[in-house]
């Protein structure tokens, strides 16, 4: 038996790493029916650079704190709220879903620490592959045209996760993100909401940025990014209308 990943923290949503072979799970598929409600305790969900154009359109793209910032899609503007997936588990029909959320159950790590390949795990504390699973992973020992599909997916999600990290390396060489701070004050409200805890790019140093690294940025499609980056915070202020909806 293969030995567990090493997870010293285990990533959102996922509550156990176990990696999917032949030998322990030849007889294991995906359970029908299963629901998003593994999504209605975040209100912030990771998102690569190669969905910025989708998630804008739907909601705000901004960046953790911390040294590690990643991208992030609001989906909630309080703490461990999901304003987009309903009691039943279900995710809004006319709004995108993060591949981060599509992903789950599966993940690829490694095995150990001296390890130089990737492996497909999943939570098996997810009940979304079991024994009683009828779309099967395994047939006859060998992988499933469903299994592939999961590897494929998950191995283009590794992709995109580099360019990301890459795009986030550069964001923090130019020194271009500051604390963000959004403040909403509409009619009836007996004061303003603001809200922080996440980093934003300051506007001023990007509009200065010098010529030469500016084409630089367009060639490369940083400049798209960041564009999308901010033309998504105008969605903030649906999220604040969605919120009071759903309360009122």
């Amino acid at each position: 038996m293969a030995s567990t990943p090493t997870t010293p923290q285990l990533p959102l949503f996922y509550g156990a790493l176990a990696p999917l072979q032949s030998t322990e799970h030849g007889s294991f598929g995906l359970v029908e029916g299963g629901t998003l409600g593994f999504a209605q305790g975040t209100h912030a969900i990771p998102v690569t650079v190669d969905e910025f154009a989708l998630v804008q359109r739907h909601y705000p793209i901004v960046f953790g704190l911390g040294d590690n910032s990643a991208p992030l899609a609001l989906v909630g503007l309080s703490e461990g709220s999901n304003l987009y997936v309903d009691k039943d588990g279900k995710w809004q029909s006319d709004t995108y879903i993060p591949a981060y959320v599509r992903r789950y159950p599966f993940f690829l790590a490694k095995l150990t620490e001296e390890a130089t390949e990737l492996t497909l795990c999943f939570d098996n504390a997810s009940g979304f592959v079991s024994a009683d699973g009828a779309n099967k992973l395994f047939d006859g020992g060998e992988a499933t045209d469903t299994t592939k599909g999961i590897l494929a997916f998950c191995e283009q999600f590794e992709q995109a996760i580099a360019r990301t990290r890459q795009f986030m390396e550069e964001l923090n060489k130019l020194d271009l993100l500051m604390d963000g701070e959004v403040t909403i004050n509409q009619p009836g409200m007996a004061e303003p909401a603001v809200y922080r805890g996440f980093r934003m790019v300051d506007e001023n140093k990007f509009m200065n940025i010098r010529g030469d690294k500016a084409r630089e940025m367009v060639k490369s499609g940083m400049m798209g990014l960041i564009y999308a980056h901010l033309f998504s915070l105008s969605q903030i202020g649906g999220l604040f209308e969605k919120q009071r909806n759903l309360a009122g």
